[in-house]
């Protein structure tokens, strides 16, 4: 089961992350700053929701991942706009799921790449990425998790 944290209440929600339905994809018009319904037409990549469990069901981040290379790469992470910030944040640990979940995806592959998971990052997220989800740098800003990071963030999100 995964849990993502009520900020306000201080309490453990339940979640899960599953391939949306046409009407749970993100919009633009929302806040989000991804073009999820065009990135939801790639064929050569699959999308994922985090979606809270309940009477109303809310999204509360969004995913796309690719393979490339055999490699699995995070092509696109965001979280809801309400979960941005430090001051009026509604949920915590939604992008820390999203990036379990797709370290999980990579045990997956049938390559060398096994376990590993890359994404570009932003310079201003490197640092971030690094110390809160144990990525390291691979060229520029391409980053990876390798797969020891990888199954201890499983451990921390996703198997609560």
């Amino acid at each position: 089961m995964i849990y993502i944290l009520d900020v306000q209440n201080d309490q453990l929600v339940k979640a899960e992350i599953v391939v949306p339905e046409p009407n749970e994809i993100p919009l633009k018009k929302d806040g989000w700053n991804f073009n999820w319904i065009e990135l939801s037409k790639d064929e050569h990549s699959r999308m994922f929701i985090l979606r809270t469990i309940g009477l109303k069901p809310s999204v509360e981040g969004a995913l796309q991942l690719k393979t490339e290379n055999e490699m699995l790469i995070m092509n696109v992470l965001e979280i809801a706009p309400h979960n941005i910030g430090r001051k009026n944040k509604k949920y915590d640990y939604v992008a820390g799921c999203l990036i379990a979940f797709a370290c999980k995806e990579s045990f997956k592959l049938k390559s060398s790449y096994k376990g590993f998971l890359t994404f570009m990052a932003k310079t201003s997220l490197i640092k971030w990425y690094s110390e809160k989800y144990g990525a390291s740098i691979g060229l520029g800003q391409r980053m990876y998790i390798d797969s020891e990071n990888g199954l201890k963030l499983i451990n921390e999100y996703l198997e609560k």
